[in-house]
C-alpha cells in the first residue's frame, strides 16, 4: 500500500441562492407571491408597482400572456392568440355581498334580551368564545373561575344563550347541539333522548340495535331519523364567517371561437413591477463617486433584474403546464369525468421538457377555470387503471365516478355488492379488483351494500306507513 497525491476534476451542479429562490416562487400562491413582491419592493428603492396601463416606461415584468414564445402548437389546446382584457371576465367579488356574521348576530340579540347589567357581561364573554360553526368553546365552569363569577349565573345566562338563534348555537357537544334544536320543536322525547345519547350508533347505522334501546319500532325509529336529519349540525355556518374567500382562478380555460381551446393566465395573479430607469440614472450619479453606495445601487439593480425575470419565467412555466394538461385532458373538458385521462407528473414534464419536481411545483395550489368548472392543477394527475381488453387506460377518477353512479342507481332489489361493481366495471373494460372497489368506495363515503340495502328497506316501509296514514 502507498498513498499518493493526484488532481482531479469533476463538474457539480450548485445552487444558487437565488436559483433556490425562483424555484421557491413557483409552487407559491398567487396571494405569497404578491406578499413576496411587497416584500420586495420594500427592500429595493429601484422597484415599484407597474401600472396598469400600457404605457410603461421602464423594464416591466408581469404582462398579460397569450401564451409562451418558445412553446410548440399540439393539437387544438392552443394558447389564446389575442389578448382577452381582464374586464371581459366576470369579477368575483361583484356577486359576494355584505353578510351578517354569526358574531353580529348574537351580539344584536344580547342587546334586545332584557339582560341586568351583570348578566350582559357574562353573555358577552360568553359570546366572545363562540366559534363560527356556533359551538361555545369554553367551560362555563372556567370561565366563572376566571372572572370570579358564581357558576349558576353562568348557566343561567347560558340556557338563555341557548334559545337564541339560529337553534342550536351556544352547545358544546353535537348531542347537545341536537338536543337545543328538538327540544325547541318540543320532540326532545325519552325515546329520542336515547337515540341522542347513542349517535355513535346512528353513525354505524346499528339500526337493530337502536330500535331495542329506544324501545321503538321500525317506523318509529325512521321517522326520529328524518328528524335528527333536518336538524343542522353546525348551525352557525349559515352565516359570513368573515371577509368572504372564494378561490382566484391561476389560468382560465375556455372554448374558441375557432375550435379548441383558450388557455390564458390570470393578470389578477400576476404582479406587475419595474426598474424605475430615471431614478436609477439619478443615484447612480450621486454614487459614483462613493464605491460603498455604487455597490449596494448596483446590488439592488441586479436583484431587480433576477426578481423580473424570476416573475416572467414563472409564469411562461405556468402556461406551459396548464397548456399540456389541457391538451391531455381535452376528452375531459368535452364530454366530463368519465373521460378523464390517467396523467402523471412525468407524461407532462416530458412533453414540456422540464423536470417532474418542476411540474409538481407548479402544479400545487393552483388553479383553473374550465366549462366544466374550477379544478386545482393537481386534480387532473390520477392513476392509471388497466383496461381488461388491454386498450387504454382508465383514470382512477373516472372509475370512482363510474362506481358512484352504479350505486346511484340501485335499487331495494337490485342493491350491488363490491364484487358485483367489479364485475360490471370489468363489463365495461376495467380491471379492478374487489378489495380496491372496497377501499374507493369507503374513499367516498359510500356504505356497504349491507348498510345499503338496511337503508332502502326502512325508507320504503316508511314510505307505506306514511301513505298508509
Amino acid at each position: 500500500m502507498k498513498s499518493s497525491f493526484g488532481l482531479l476534476q469533476k463538474q457539480s451542479l450548485a445552487a444558487s441562492p437565488q436559483l433556490i429562490e425562483s424555484i421557491r416562487l413557483l409552487q407559491l400562491t398567487h396571494a405569497e407571491l404578491h406578499q413576496f413582491v411587497d416584500q420586495e419592493l420594500e427592500k429595493n428603492p429601484l422597484l415599484e408597482h407597474a401600472p396598469n396601463d400600457d404605457g410603461l416606461s421602464g423594464e416591466a415584468a408581469g404582462p398579460t400572456w397569450s401564451g409562451p414564445p418558445d412553446h410548440p402548437r399540439q393539437g387544438k389546446s392552443q394558447p389564446n392568440e389575442t389578448n382577452t382584457a381582464p374586464g371581459d371576465r366576470p369579477a368575483f367579488e361583484e356577486f359576494v355581498a355584505l353578510a351578517e356574521t354569526l358574531h353580529d348576530h348574537v351580539a344584536r340579540q344580547i342587546s334586545l334580551t332584557a339582560f341586568t347589567p351583570h348578566e350582559r357581561l357574562i353573555a358577552s364573554q360568553l359570546a366572545g368564545h363562540l366559534d363560527d360553526t356556533g359551538y361555545l368553546q369554553a367551560s362555563p365552569s372556567d370561565l366563572a373561575g376566571y372572572k370570579n363569577i358564581p357558576p349558576a349565573d353562568v348557566e343561567r345566562v347560558l340556557g338563555t344563550l341557548q334559545h337564541f338563534d339560529p337553534p342550536g348555537i351556544f352547545a358544546r357537544t353535537l348531542g347537545e347541539c341536537l338536543e337545543i334544536q328538538l327540544r325547541q320543536r318540543n320532540r326532545f322525547d325519552p325515546a329520542m333522548a336515547v337515540l341522542i345519547a347513542n349517535l355513535e350508533m346512528l353513525a354505524q347505522r346499528d339500526f337493530q340495535t337502536l330500535k331495542q334501546r329506544c324501545g321503538v319500532d321500525e317506523e318509529d325509529l325512521l321517522d326520529m331519523l328524518q328528524e335528527i336529519r333536518a336538524l343542522d349540525p353546525k348551525p352557525g355556518n349559515a352565516f359570513q364567517s368573515g371577509a368572504p374567500e372564494c378561490v382566484v382562478p391561476d389560468v382560465w380555460v375556455t372554448p374558441s371561437p375557432g375550435g379548441g381551446w383558450q388557455i390564458e393566465l390570470d393578470p389578477n395573479t400576476l404582479p406587475r413591477v419595474l426598474i424605475n430607469q430615471s431614478y436609477v440614472a439619478e443615484v447612480s450619479c450621486r454614487a459614483a463617486k462613493k464605491s460603498k453606495d455604487m455597490t449596494f445601487i448596483n446590488e439592488c439593480l441586479q436583484n431587480a433584474n433576477w426578481l423580473i425575470r424570476s416573475l416572467d419565467q414563472r409564469a411562461k412555466t405556468i402556461l406551459k403546464v396548464a397548456t399540456e394538461i389541457v391538451r391531455q385532458q381535452e376528452a375531459f373538458l368535452e364530454y366530463g369525468v368519465a373521460h378523464l385521462r390517467p396523467l402523471n407528473l412525468r407524461t407532462v414534464a416530458d412533453a414540456i421538457n422540464m423536470h417532474e419536481s418542476t411540474v409538481s411545483r407548479v402544479t400545487s395550489n393552483k388553479y383553473m377555470v374550465t366549462p366544466r368548472g374550477v379544478f386545482e392543477l393537481k386534480y387532473f394527475f390520477t392513476v392509471a387503471i388497466a383496461s381488461c381488453e388491454g386498450g387504454d387506460a382508465h383514470s382512477a377518477e373516472a372509475v370512482r365516478h363510474r362506481i358512484k353512479a352504479m350505486v346511484a342507481e340501485e335499487s331495494l332489489d337490485n342493491v350491488l355488492s363490491d364484487d358485483d361493481i367489479a364485475d360490471r366495471l370489468k363489463e365495461c373494460g376495467i380491471h379492478l379488483a374487489r378489495r380496491t372497489v372496497t377501499k374507493y368506495r369507503e374513499a367516498m363515503n359510500i356504505p356497504s351494500s349491507i348498510q345499503r340495502r338496511r337503508e332502502k328497506r326502512l325508507w320504503r316501509d316508511g314510505d307505506r306507513g306514511l301513505k298508509a296514514s
